[in-house]
């Protein structure tokens, strides 16, 4: 993964804290397929291979696994082709209504691997009535992978703390990550062109296809909203039952979306703050803002002095801010938050927050990933967004960043050294998310969720010409399956009738 300011694309939360967020949009427009893809399916005598493939499924463990066959690039479908992995819980009711297709975020994050958690979200009703089918989208893990660097160099770049302060700090930055990426195509070949979010979501129309469903159903976290807004804007009349939970807004260009999710974090990190001061055994005294101001001057002594934790390895303050960060996702980490400030600030021990940053980042104990969620981000990431690597633009930018989230700004900024010389040209985003004449989407938004701002889902919902937004009232990063039960009915009725909430409905 490159080294970079943000947080990676917003990823659901399984458990204490996996995948974290940096929720960037493209700010250009992706040129629409050359053939009528988009629209036609089987229409197309190109297509038909694809859209008429039959899945072989096999039996793995209590699931069952099958490859999807998809063109690499889908302005050339009679070119290369690559696969696409999925895996399927039968409806429990042994009579489905159809598929139900889910995605976790990340960008990165294996669907796949994440399935037992959507078996333990997704209500029983729901999995009576539905085969539940997980997918990795192409580049990531079970499917056709991205692949860069061993582990020891995924440790140095997460560990790295670039310098901001110089035309020259920047440079070296932007050289670096350049190298990352350099890396990237030589392992990966041409697929790392080829890992956009459009692509992924005319992917999605093929799964559809084959698993023999007319209209897509889908439940989508996090980026995964992303996924499922595309989707609907490029195939409108084929949208079924679409739950976007913890929504983007892929109109936003870079700059927007790092202040919204700095100041995302900001206000998760002052609620945190607060209830921490309440309770017993916090390590931040006085006021909230002197609380905050504490962990601020606990960054800067770490970024000068990084901290021991036990083990070879020190916290720098880029890990001491992932690991901050991920604590904030979901609020049954406060605890663990507190645990790892206090070794921190009164005993100069980085081991917990190191412990939450190698969670974030899906490392294990011995030194091995779970996953290519790292360097898939990163792939993801610089096809669909350049932000401006002007140094002065990236100044101005982090300033404003800064203003409105004083404590953790600074890692918001600077994106622009991230994919500066990524090796291959920039896709971008669609034209229009309108989605006319599409069924009703159902859009969550939690009020303080730090990866995906209230405001987004507001804005993805009114976006999307057949949305209704439901609002949860609370802290932390999705609502469904970790909220409350008016989250879960409203989901649920919809899944299960297709008669979505009122919209503006809150829980």
């Amino acid at each position: 993964m490159p080294t970079r300011p943000a947080l990676r694309r917003c990823a659901l939360v399984v458990l204490v804290v996996l995948g974290l967020a940096g929720c960037v949009a493209p700010k250009h427009q992706a040129s629409s397929p050359t053939s009528d893809a988009a629209t036609s399916g089987t229409a197309d005598p190109v297509l038909a291979p694809f859209y008429d493939q039959v899945l072989e499924w096999t039996t793995c463990a209590s699931e069952q696994c099958a490859d999807a066959t998809v063109p690499l690039d889908w302005d050339d479908p009679e070119g290369e082709s690559i696969t696409v992995a999925l895996r399927r819980v039968p409806a429990s009711g042994g009579a489905p209504v159809g598929s139900l297709l889910v995605n976790p975020g990340g960008p990165g994050r294996s669907a796949i691997d994440s399935l037992n958690y959507f078996r333990q979200i997704v209500s029983r009703e729901v999995l009576a009535s539905y085969d539940l089918v997980a997918f990795d989208p192409r580049g990531v893990q079970h499917s056709s992978p991205v692949t860069c660097v061993d582990p020891p160099e995924l440790d140095e770049l997460a560990a790295w703390v670039p310098d901001w302060s110089t035309d020259e700090g920047i440079a070296a930055a932007a050289a670096r990550n350049g190298e990352f990426g350099r890396a990237c195509l030589e392992r990966t070949g041409p697929l790392l062109g080829h890992v956009d979010t459009a692509s992924v979501a005319r992917d999605m129309d093929v799964l559809r296809a084959v698993l023999g469903d007319e209209a897509l159903t889908y439940l989508g976290f996090s980026y995964g909203t992303e996924l499922g807004a595309t989707y609907a804007a490029l195939f409108p009349e084929r949208v079924g039952r679409l739950v976007l939970d913890g929504a983007l807004d892929p109109t936003l260009d870079s700059g927007q979306v790092a202040a919204g999710q700095a100041a995302g974090f900001e206000s998760a990190l002052r609620a945190y703050v607060t209830d921490c001061q309440a309770g017993p055994a916090c390590p931040l005294t006085g006021s909230a803002d002197a609380g905050l101001t504490q962990i601020a001057r606990m960054f800067e002594r770490v970024r000068a002095n990084p901290l021991p934790t036990g083990t070879e390895r020190e916290l720098t303050s880029s890990l001491a801010f992932s690991g901050v960060a991920a604590a904030l996702y979901a609020q049954s980490s406060w605890p663990l938050l507190t645990q790892a400030l206090s070794k921190a600030i009164d005993a100069a021990d980085g081991s917990v927050l190191l412990q939450l940053a190698d969670s974030y980042y899906g490392r294990s104990p011995d030194g091995t990933y779970a996953s290519n969620q790292n360097e898939a981000f990163s792939a993801v990431l610089c096809l669909d967004d350049r932000p401006s690597a002007d140094p002065a633009q990236m100044r101005a930018d982090a300033a404003e960043i800064v203003a409105v989230a004083p404590t953790v700004g600074q890692f918001f900024a600077y994106g622009g050294a991230s994919c500066a010389q990524w090796p291959v040209p920039q896709v971008g985003s669609l034209a229009s998310y309108e989605a006319p004449g599409a069924a009703p989407i159902l859009v969550i938004g939690t009020t303080n969720d730090p990866a995906t701002p209230y405001a987004w889902a507001q804005s993805l919902a009114d976006l999307l010409s057949s949305a209704v937004l439901l609002t949860f009232e609370g802290e932390g990063h999705t609502a469904y399956g970790r909220s409350n039960q008016c989250v879960k009915d409203a989901v649920d009725a919809y899944l299960l009738t297709g008669e979505a909430p009122a919209d503006g409905t809150t829980c």
